[in-house]
């Protein structure tokens, strides 16, 4: 069985309401020979002549009456179904906003999201799940809507980014540590025991490489999964943790950071998500929520 032509709907709703093939065609800006092809398109959809000839007009049959009630619904629904979606209230917005990201991320930026969000949106829930990996399965899935991070090669090729940020290494050590005072050469940052982020099990990091360009190798003692663990272990003891500059900065607050010593290359952070949400209004202002506070917080350091 063949689809009915949907755009006999609004052909319909014109004759209906009208009650004469000439105004419906006026209505609908077709000739009046093109609506009676369609009047006929429609008798045989139906299987009801719908306008029945009295005299010099035309009147609606028991089908035609019944259909007049329900036509003009389906129409209105239609063109909502293709209508562009209604500009966005935050005010007036109730959605859980799922976010994939790290824990020092949302120590140096989820407070200031958090404000924002509440302040325009009340009804907006965020909820920051961990990341311990770089592939994008929950975003294509939809059990995440956005995520922040750098972009690799496992994030999927249909994946929208955003540039955040530009973001650097720096040694952080506790106060009173021996490398708050002198130089910090190349020398004595391998010398020191550090403590490193891994998620694959793996201590080489990019200043392993340029240590080794120099002859020299790091003394990694101690391997965890986040950047605010480690500096949590070089606050207490006498460890160095090379973490992000700019996605610790809240964290790194009551100790003694330091520019490495060696070259390592700038990484850019972004935030991530699926094409299928790339024109949602509520997900559109949610990405210009954390965009607006990233560059807030770079301008105010």
């Amino acid at each position: 069985m063949s689809k009915p032509d949907l755009n006999l709907l609004f052909t319909l709703q014109a004759l209906l309401e009208e009650g004469s093939v000439a105004r419906a065609a006026r209505r609908l800006k077709l000739s009046p020979s093109a609506m009676s092809r369609a009047l006929s398109r429609l008798r045989q959809t139906t299987g009801d002549p719908l306008l029945v000839r009295a005299g010099r007009g035309l009147v609606p049959s028991p089908h035609a009456l019944k259909l007049a009630n329900q036509v003009p619904q389906v129409v209105q629904q239609a063109e909502a179904v293709l209508r562009p979606e209604a500009r966005l209230d935050p005010g007036r917005l109730v959605r859980l906003f799922t976010l994939r990201t790290s824990e020092g991320f949302v120590e140096n930026f989820g407070p200031a999201l958090v404000s924002r969000i509440s302040s325009q949106a009340p009804g907006a829930r965020l909820s920051f799940v961990p990341k311990p990996d770089k592939r994008g399965m929950a975003l294509r899935d939809g059990s995440v809507d956005l995520e922040t991070g750098v972009v690799s090669t496992e994030t999927g090729p249909e994946i929208r980014t955003q540039a955040l940020f530009q973001d650097r290494l720096v040694g952080v050590v506790r106060i009173g540590h021996p490398l708050c005072s002198g130089k910090v050469t190349a020398a004595r940052y391998a010398r020191a025991r550090h403590v490193t982020v891994s998620r694959n099990g793996s201590s080489w990091e990019p200043v392993d490489d340029a240590l080794q360009n120099l002859g020299l190798q790091r003394q990694v003692v101690v391997m965890v999964g986040g950047f605010a663990t480690a500096i949590s272990l070089a606050r207490t003891s006498d460890m160095i943790a090379t973490v992000p500059e700019r996605h610790t900065g809240v964290l790194r607050e009551d100790m003694h950071s330091f520019r490495l010593p060696i070259p390592t290359a700038p990484f850019t952070v972004s935030m991530l998500w699926h094409p299928r949400l790339d024109a949602d209004p509520a997900h559109r202002w949610l990405r210009e929520c954390l965009r607006e506070v990233c560059t807030a917080k770079l301008v105010m350091r």
